[in-house]
Formats: C-alpha cells, sequence, structure tokens
C-alpha cells in the first residue's frame, strides 16, 4: 500500500487477522458452499464517512485467494455518503465469504478514524495549526491506524520511541528535585552533540508557565503543553514570542471537539488528540452479495 509506512508491517497485520478469524477452516462455508460456485459482492457505506481501508481489504481478499477480483470504486480519503459502493469483489463464493468479516472490520475501523481526524481537521479551521495523532493506539495496529488519520487530514506524531526526542514528566520525575533543569539541559546537549537538529528534534513537555520559562531558555525544537487552559496558551505564545525564538508549541491532553477550536485560536502550533485513535468507533460497513441475475442486492 503505496500510503502506508510499511507494507511488510500491513501484510503481517493482514495474515495474523486472518489467521486469527479462520483458524483451521471456515467449516459453514466449505460445508454449505459448493467449491465451484462463483460470487460477486459489494462493499457499502452504511453511513456518511471519509473512506480509508480499501486497499487493506483487497490485500485480505488476495490473501485468501489471489485470483479473486477486488475493484475499488472510491479513493482512499475520498468522502461518501451512506449507502455509497465502496469496492465490487468477484471470484469463488467461498472464497469472499471467508474474507468477508475481516476485510470489513479493517474498512470499518480505519475509516472511522479517517472520518474522526476529519471531523477534528475541519474543525480548527482557518486556524494554522497541525493536528496530529499520539502513540494511544491499539497494539500491532499502529501503522494502520497512523495511515488512516493521515487519510482523514490530520498527520502524524512519532511512531516510534527512535524518532525523537520527547522528555515528559516521568522522565524528569527520575531526576532529582533540585537537579531537574540540570539534568535536562545535559541530556538536551548530549543529544544535540550526537545527532543534528535536522534529524532528531527535541521536545520538551511543561504543565505551567514556569516550567515553560524554564524549558523555553534550553531551545528545544518543540515544547509540549499538557494540560493547560486556553489562557495558559497564549501567555505561552506571547512569552515565545518574546524570547526572539521560535519553538514550535504542542498542545496536548483534554483535548475535544468541543475546546480544540480555542486552542487553535490562542496560538498553538500543534494539538494532538489521543481520541483520534484510542476510542474512535468503527464505520458502519457491510458486503452483500450480488443475485445471479445482477438485479438489486
Amino acid at each position: 500500500m503505496k500510503n502506508c509506512k510499511s507494507e511488510v508491517a500491513y501484510r503481517l497485520i493482514v495474515s495474523q487477522a486472518l489467521k486469527e478469524d479462520i483458524g483451521s477452516g471456515d467449516i459453514t462455508t466449505d460445508f454449505f458452499v459448493p467449491g465451484n460456485a462463483s460470487a460477486e459482492a459489494v462493499i457499502i457505506a452504511g453511513q456518511d464517512m471519509v473512506v480509508c481501508g480499501l486497499e487493506i481489504a483487497a490485500e485480505v481478499f488476495r490473501q485468501v485467494d489471489a485470483k479473486v477480483v477486488f475493484k475499488q470504486l472510491r479513493k482512499e480519503g475520498g468522502k461518501v455518503g451512506r449507502g455509497a459502493e465502496l469496492a465490487r469483489i468477484s471470484g469463488k463464493a467461498r472464497s469472499l465469504l471467508t474474507a468477508e468479516r475481516t476485510a470489513i472490520n479493517f474498512i470499518g475501523m480505519l475509516s472511522g478514524i479517517a472520518t474522526q481526524a476529519r471531523v477534528y481537521v475541519d474543525r480548527v479551521k482557518p486556524y494554522p495549526v497541525r493536528v496530529v495523532d499520539t502513540r494511544k493506539t491499539f497494539p500491532g495496529l499502529r501503522a494502520l491506524q497512523k495511515y488512516a488519520v493521515r487519510s482523514g487530514g490530520a498527520d502524524n506524531h512519532r511512531s516510534s520511541l527512535d524518532e525523537m526526542v520527547l522528555v515528559k514528566d516521568n522522565h524528569l520525575a527520575a531526576c532529582s528535585a533540585g537537579e531537574r533543569t540540570q539534568c535536562l539541559a545535559s541530556a538536551i546537549s548530549a543529544v544535540r552533540k550526537k545527532f543534528s537538529p535536522r534529524h532528531m528534534k527535541i521536545e520538551v513537555e511543561v504543565e505551567n508557565l514556569q516550567d515553560f520559562r524554564m524549558v523555553l531558555a534550553l531551545k528545544p525544537d518543540i515544547i509540549m503543553l499538557d494540560n493547560m487552559k486556553p489562557g495558559e496558551i497564549r501567555k505561552a505564545v506571547r512569552l515565545r514570542d518574546l524570547a526572539g525564538r521560535r519553538p514550535l508549541l504542542e498542545v496536548s491532553g483534554g483535548i475535544t471537539l468541543s475546546n480544540i477550536r480555542a486552542y487553535a485560536a490562542a496560538g498553538a502550533d500543534i494539538i494532538s488528540v489521543g481520541a483520534l485513535t484510542h476510542s474512535v468507533k468503527s464505520a458502519d460497513i457491510s458486503m452483500e452479495f450480488i443475485p445471479a441475475s445482477g438485479k438489486g442486492r
């Protein structure tokens, strides 16, 4: 899949999902459907949504039966209405039935994420702010979930711990209270000596304006303002601008659809939203066989 970070990763995910669903075999289908029966089916959107996961669904059918023909009818990231046909599939009836649930699960989950991401992105227009995800993803599914976030028009934060430095409260808690500033300064200096700013960004989390002032003086690339009110964000933006240097300011913690616009208006450069991935409801998707006559569904 050209838009997914790792084709190997998503193929492995599909393989594991099929093993989980099929087990030692699709007993019902094998007993009730003739082996030589062919069929055609259509995948349908049950709601207004942003489409995502069709390329993954195609891989599901391919792994079940390489001879199945999967015709994608909509683009990834495109908006569709309820009742829209997303794809048509043809091949052995047994293959279509065996792959159905896994394919539908992927499309539903990923379209749900993409749809949610689009809602958040639309909510902050026309402010020049990036809405990004977090690492609050389902274990083993991060590559796909972050792909869905991008399909919805939002951006990805780091995908793994080796992509950037992000100093959070628990990292600082490992230092004694009186030495945290020096500990942080030494760590930033060490990272800068080993990596160029171009190849390794440094971000530091703060929870109040006092800590913000201290971290601002250390010149990280990004400062994360965690669980702070929009009024505090505005003050931080002014302090950052007065300092004559522009580390990006990321807002995180407690972001919802009802308050994200206020944070965007306060001047945040980045707003991270765990809800893009950790608690999204799957989109309503179904697969229906087309009668042999070709009329109706």
